[in-house]
């Protein structure tokens, strides 16, 4: 029995992200790119894709799952238009507010929807086990390390912060600490210290694409699932 593919939209199909995914989700088993939405549009159809401008979004072709990577200010109408179709959501749009988080839980309520700062694979398996070293190693010192290029200018960086939260969640009281150097893809520094002993934990990327093979994943594994909040380690 042969399983129909995942109908996956991209919004926001014109920046760094947007492209990545679309030159990657030809790689990626059991899915189809039914549409791209960008603000602005040149070709209507590239490589067998529709393309639509933002203004257009009502009427794109039926999908299961959306990846937003986008402004804020694009995120409602694509969210709204999620929970409207019963479609996935899946979003690594930065700079949302206050507002639109509680949007993304109100709408987890109908649809199954994932919101990260990260979708590399490798650091959702750090975030776990950065959780499950804090509950274990009560009273550790608990510092974080972030290292990215000198054109970042948020610090710490949102997977340093949210990398905190989980190990926040097993007990500890994460620090941090941000460099910035040269071309630097992202590296993060998990570091729990005691009298005599340390562990560390790392993830380095070298690659950007990773951020959207992970997307892409998340998109095909979250097509479906019950309605609820999740997240990049839920699907693995």
């Amino acid at each position: 029995m042969t399983t129909a593919p995942v109908r996956l939209l991209i919004h926001g199909a014109s920046g760094r992200m947007g492209q990545a995914l679309l030159r990657l989700a030809g790689d990626q088993a059991g899915l189809q790119v039914v549409a791209a939405v960008q603000r602005r549009i040149g070709q209507r159809v590239v490589d067998g894709i529709p393309h639509f401008a933002g203004s257009e979004l009502p009427g794109v072709p039926a999908f299961d799952a959306a990846i937003d990577f986008s402004l804020p200010e694009g995120f409602d109408p694509v969210l709204a238009l999620c929970a409207a179709r019963g479609a996935a959501f899946v979003s690594g749009t930065t700079g949302i507010s206050d507002a639109q988080r509680q949007a993304l839980r109100d709408a987890s309520q109908r649809i199954p929807v994932l919101w990260a700062s990260n979708f590399s694979l490798g650091v959702a398996v750090l975030d776990e086990l950065v959780e499950r070293a804090a509950a274990a190693l009560d009273g550790w010192d608990c510092d974080i390390v972030e290292s990215h290029h000198t054109q970042k200018k948020d610090a710490p960086s949102g997977t340093a912060l949210s990398l905190g939260e989980a190990a926040a969640r097993g007990g500890a009281q994460p620090r941090y600490a941000s460099l910035r150097a040269g071309d630097i893809v992202g590296e993060h520094l998990v570091q729990f210290a005691a009298a005599g002993e340390r562990i560390e934990l790392v993830h380095r990327a070298t690659n950007r694409d990773i951020f959207a093979r992970g997307a892409l994943v998340a998109a095909v594994r979250l097509a479906g699932r019950p309605a609820g909040l999740y997240r990049v380690r839920d699907l693995l």
